[in-house]
C-alpha cells in the first residue's frame, strides 16, 4: 500500500485501538471548536472552503489547535483527492512521485489537496519541489506548522499561499471538548461510564496550555486509572500528569518569544512577570546558560551605569549556575532578575556605543591624533608623535582642554547619563568636568595671547 494513499472516505473512528484525540476528531465545523476568527459563519476561511474556492494554505498554530483537523474536513467538503503526508517521513523522491501522479490526475479532471504535517521540517529543495506544481494548479497545497512560516517556509511558496494563524484553545473550550469526549459512547468514553466534576476537567484544560490533543491523552490516561464506573478525581489527573509539558521549542519561535517576553518585563520593572517568564523557561528545559548570557546583557543594555553593581551580580548569577547547576542555579538566576527589574533603568551607554558603531561604519577613520600617540624611537618623536599632550595628573582638577577625538568628530557626544540612580552622579560629575575643560581652554588661550 502505498503511503500516500488518499483518506477513505469512512474512517472507523470508533476503533478503540486509537488515541482518543484521534477518535474524536470533529468530521464537520459542526463539531469544530475553536478558531472562531477563521471558521466562524461568514468568516473568509469557511466561505472559501464551502464554496471549494481554495488555493494553497498554510496553517501556522501551536500544537493542538486543529491544523489537521481542519485539513481533514476540508477533505470531507471539497470535491477533491486528498492525500496526506508527513515532513519527516517524506524525501525528494516521494514528493516527486506525489506531484507526478497529481499531474496525471489534472489531466483526467481530477483536483488533489496535498496535506503536508510539519511542513517546517522540509529544507529549500524539498519545499522547492512543490513550487511548479502549485503554480500550474496540479495540486492544491495545505501546509501545518507549528514554526513562523517567515523563517520557515521559502518565499516563494509563501507568497503563492494564504497564511492562516490558529490560536491555543481556552480553558472553557477544552472543557467542552473532554465533557464531549466522557459523554461520546461510539468515539469517547461514554461505553466506560467515567465522570470527572467541573474543577478535574478545568485543571485538565490549564495545565494542557491550550493544547487539546495533550488535554484529551491526560483525560484518557485519568480514565484507565479510574476505572470503568468511577471518578476521575484530581489526585489521579495528578498521577496522569505526572510532570507538566509546557509548550516550549528551545529553537522555535516560542524560544525567542519567552525570551522577548523576560527582558521587556525586566525593562519595564515587573518583577513578578520577570520571574513568571524565566520560571516558564527554565521549568521546560531552557539552557540555563543561554538564560544567564540573556541576563547579563539586560544588565548593560537596560541598567548599564545607572546601577554598575546589576552586571557584577549577573555575572555572579552566571558563575552560581555553571558552579552548582540545577535546580539550584535556578535561584540565582531568579534573584539577578528581580534585582535588575527593580533596578534604576537607562539605556545612555547602549544609545551611546550605538551612535559610535554608526559614526565608525559612516565616516572617515581619520589618523589618531599626534598628541595622543605614544613616542617610543626618536623617530617617532622627530614626527611630532605626542607633542603638545597634556597630563591631566599634573593639573588642577585633572582635566585639561586637549582634544581627544578626530578633527571630524571634534564635538561629538555619545554617552549622555540619564538622572537615574548612579547616573545623576555620573551626570554632575561631567557637567563639572565640562566647566573645568571650559576654564582650562580660557587659561590656555590666555597665555597664547600674553606669550604673541
Amino acid at each position: 500500500m502505498s503511503l500516500f494513499q488518499p483518506i477513505p472516505s469512512g474512517e472507523n473512528l470508533s476503533d478503540r485501538t486509537r488515541p482518543l484525540a484521534d477518535r474524536m476528531r470533529p468530521r464537520s465545523f459542526d463539531e469544530y471548536v475553536g478558531q472562531e476568527h477563521l471558521v466562524g459563519p461568514g468568516k473568509p476561511l469557511r466561505a472559501q472552503i464551502e464554496r471549494d474556492d481554495l488555493g494553497s494554505l498554510i496553517f501556522w498554530g501551536p500544537p493542538g489547535t486543529g491544523k489537521t483537523t481542519l485539513a481533514k474536513i476540508i477533505a470531507g467538503m471539497t470535491k477533491a483527492d486528498f492525500i496526506e503526508f508527513s515532513a519527516v517521513l517524506s524525501g525528494i523522491k516521494e514528493i516527486k512521485q506525489v506531484m507526478a501522479d497529481a499531474e496525471r490526475a489534472r489531466q483526467y479532471g481530477t483536483r488533489t489537496i496535498v496535506f503536508i504535517d510539519e511542513i517546517h521540517r522540509f529544507n529549500k529543495a524539498q519545499q522547492d519541489a512543490f513550487l511548479p506544481h502549485v503554480e500550474k494548479g496540479n495540486i492544491r497545497l495545505i501546509g501545518a506548522t507549528t514554526e513562523n512560516p517567515s523563517f520557515e517556509i521559502i518565499s516563494a511558496l509563501l507568497s503563492r499561499s494564504r497564511v492562516y494563524v490558529l490560536k491555543p484553545l481556552t480553558e472553557g473550550q477544552i472543557v467542552t471538548l473532554l465533557k464531549r469526549a466522557l459523554l461520546d459512547e461510539e468515539r469517547g468514553l461514554g461505553a466506560k461510564d467515567v465522570t470527572a466534576s467541573d474543577e478535574v476537567l478545568s485543571k485538565i484544560a490549564a495545565y494542557s496550555s491550550g493544547d487539546a490533543r495533550s488535554a484529551y491523552n491526560v483525560l484518557e490516561v485519568g480514565a484507565s486509572l479510574a476505572g470503568d464506573g468511577k471518578a476521575i478525581t484530581d489526585d489521579i489527573v495528578q498521577d496522569a500528569l505526572q510532570k507538566r509539558i509546557l509548550l516550549y521549542d528551545k529553537t522555535g519561535e516560542e524560544h525567542y518569544n519567552l525570551i522577548s517576553a523576560l527582558h521587556k518585563s525586566v525593562r519595564n520593572s515587573d518583577p513578578d512577570a520577570s520571574l513568571y517568564w524565566l520560571g516558564r523557561m527554565l521549568e521546560a528545559g531552557e539552557d540555563p546558560l543561554y538564560v544567564a548570557r540573556r541576563v547579563v546583557r539586560m544588565a548593560v543594555e537596560d541598567i548599564g551605569l545607572a546601577d554598575p553593581n546589576a552586571l557584577s551580580l549577573c555575572m555572579a548569577a552566571r558563575d552560581a549556575v555553571d558552579f552548582i547547576g540545577m535546580p539550584e542555579g535556578n535561584l540565582a538566576l531568579a534573584q539577578a532578575v528581580v534585582y535588575l527589574s527593580v533596578a534604576p533603568k537607562s539605556n545612555a551607554l547602549y544609545t551611546a556605543y550605538g551612535a559610535v558603531q554608526r559614526d565608525v561604519e559612516q565616516t572617515a577613520a581619520e589618523p589618531v591624533p599626534l598628541h595622543l600617540r605614544n613616542a617610543p624611537t626618536s623617530l617617532m618623536k622627530g614626527l611630532g608623535y605626542g607633542k603638545g599632550y597634556q597630563y591631566a595628573h599634573d593639573v588642577e582638577g585633572k582635566v585639561t582642554d586637549m582634544q581627544c577625538l578626530p578633527d571630524n568628530l571634534r564635538d561629538r557626544v555619545y554617552y549622555e547619563p540619564t538622572n537615574e540612580g548612579i547616573e545623576r552622579r555620573i551626570r554632575e560629575r561631567m557637567e563639572e568636568n565640562k566647566k573645568r575643560r571650559l576654564h582650562a581652554n580660557q587659561s590656555s588661550e590666555k597665555r597664547s595671547k600674553s606669550e604673541s
